[in-house]
């Protein structure tokens, strides 16, 4: 019972996490702090840890050569969330009291406005002056290289040691971050060493990006202030939240309009007091009311047009893109309606193997669009929502301008603004319409095409590319699940195409 009651009370402390997205987790957190995390949250955890150990793998022990300030580093131990922080907390405080350089796995708790919270701070590093600066390990990309400003800048490996030097790079703020850096800085100027400035290691993990942490207080007390709601509201993140089956009864008991319009697109309806999906099917109002009534009996799609069709070109091919995080793109698929084409690599991005892959893909394609050409026939390259696909044409060539087979960002611009660059989605958005959403998930099932690894998503496909870099059986398992997962999406997004042009049969007219 000791145990329990102990997780009990850590369950209290409210953390960054809980105060982004939905709050009513924070609630679910405290009455339930039995339920376990879900595998994404637990794989989720694993990232970070991994990223942890590549920045401490390059955090000094001891002076360099050349060194001759006093050089003190602390390690705390560990402690998991679901666990008492006190000892942890004491054994930062102790650090702080030695006067150490250089403190790892800091703990912090602490109270504003009654609500107790709880940070765990990556790094704290001591400044000339006494005080500390906060320095948080993140898997986002917190800055960009931009020559038009500056930012101040700590090399990962010169943590403790040296000072902040000027770098040409924009700071990108993401609202979990800043509520950590902004509770450090509150654990700090309690006890009177808050430098006033905070840092950040994301997905470059060389180099530490420091800002003033002031501007960041006004959004973690409005945060803090914020009333609890009572009840819960489905939106996005519910789809891997460990509360969803607790807070679908509640929402299917009360017929909760969130269950059919998610997170912020019913607030209409409710400020006209419209809170059921019963009171909206009832209410009569038009299209509004009859795709409700569709998702309440299973319609997955209704047409929006009297008939549907899609483009067609002699030669075809159905492209798909997998990224990881913000560092590169390492595959691109592509499916000429006879064989699948993949382009990998599973190497480290960002330097010559993506550059050379990238530019193996691009030949690839302009060599089939070059070869219709001659031809004399019409060419089409097809992908699903080609935002990212888009991002990473355009960011790649800038990235590796000059490798040879590397297109000019000119050259890319060109191709995605032409006609025989088209997205699908669009296609299928401008004639289709779902109540549950026209991701490439729901549509091409509706299509007839299923998926190899039906639960494999793009949450599972960080989880594979961050195990693919390896050399064991698991390593290449990873490569073969993403590889078939891109394969799938490529001819999912032809599936969907040849559907289209058939008049998507069984489809009813909205």
């Amino acid at each position: 019972m000791v145990g329990y009651a102990h997780a009990i009370v850590n369950a209290q402390y409210v953390s960054a996490a809980d105060l982004v997205g939905c709050r009513y987790r924070q609630v679910q957190r405290f009455v339930h702090p039995e339920v376990p995390r879900t595998r994404a949250a637990r794989m989720r955890l694993e990232r970070v840890a991994a990223a942890r150990d590549a920045v401490h793998a390059l955090l000094p022990a001891r002076p360099a050569r050349g060194d001759r300030q006093r050089f003190v580093r602390v390690d705390v131990p560990p402690v998991p969330h679901d666990t008492d922080p006190f000892p942890a907390e004491m054994a930062t405080l102790e650090a702080l009291a030695s006067e150490a350089n250089l403190i790892t796995g800091a703990v912090f708790t602490g109270r504003s406005v009654g609500v107790d919270w709880r940070v765990d701070v990556d790094l704290l590093v001591r400044r000339p002056d006494g005080t500390y600066l906060p320095v948080i390990i993140s898997n986002h990309r917190v800055a960009r290289a931009d020559d038009r400003v500056t930012t101040p800048v700590i090399a990962t490996a010169r943590l403790g040691l040296g000072g902040p030097v000027p770098g040409p790079f924009r700071l990108r703020h993401h609202v979990a971050d800043g509520y950590r850096l902004a509770l450090a800085a509150r654990a700090l100027a309690d006890i009177g060493v808050d430098s006033g400035v905070g840092g950040a290691v994301g997905q470059d993990r060389s180099r530490a990006f420091l800002a003033p942490t002031g501007p960041l207080q006004p959004a973690l007390q409005a945060a803090l202030e914020q009333e609890l709601p009572t009840f819960p509201r489905r939106v996005k993140e519910c789809a891997s939240c460990r509360f969803w089956p607790l807070c679908e009864k509640e929402l299917v008991d009360a017929d909760d309009i969130s269950l059919y319009l998610a997170g912020d697109r019913a607030r209409k309806w409710r400020e006209e007091g419209i809170t059921t999906v019963s009171a909206l099917i009832e209410a009569d109002l038009g299209e509004p009311s009859r795709l409700a009534a569709a998702w309440r009996d299973g319609v997955v799609l209704l047409r929006k047009v009297d008939e549907v069709s899609a483009p067609r070109a002699d030669v075809e091919i159905d492209v798909d893109m997998e990224a990881y995080l913000d560092q590169g793109a390492y595959l691109w698929g592509a499916f000429d309606g006879e064989s699948y084409h993949s382009f990998a690599t599973w190497l480290p991005l960002g330097g010559e193997a993506e550059a050379t892959n990238f530019a193996r893909f691009w030949r690839w394609l302009m060599g089939r669009r070059a070869a219709a050409h001659a031809a004399g026939q019409s060419f089409a390259a097809y992908c699903w929502s080609n935002h990212g696909e888009n991002h990473w044409l355009t960011m790649s060539a800038r990235r590796f301008a000059g490798v040879e087979g590397v297109p000019t960002e000119e050259e890319v611009r060109e191709f995605i603004s032409s006609p025989e660059w088209i997205d699908v989605f669009r296609l299928v958005r401008a004639q289709l319409v779902g109540p549950g959403g026209l991701g490439l998930k729901v549509v091409a099932p509706e299509a007839g095409y299923t998926w190899e690894d039906g639960d494999f998503d793009g949450e599972e496909s960080v989880n594979a590319r961050r195990i693919s870099r390896g050399s064991d059986a698991a390593a290449r398992e990873a490569r073969r699940r993403l590889l078939r997962y891109n394969e799938d999406d490529c001819r999912a997004t032809a599936a969907v195409r040849a559907w289209l042009r058939a008049g998507v049969p069984g489809v009813e007219k909205l």
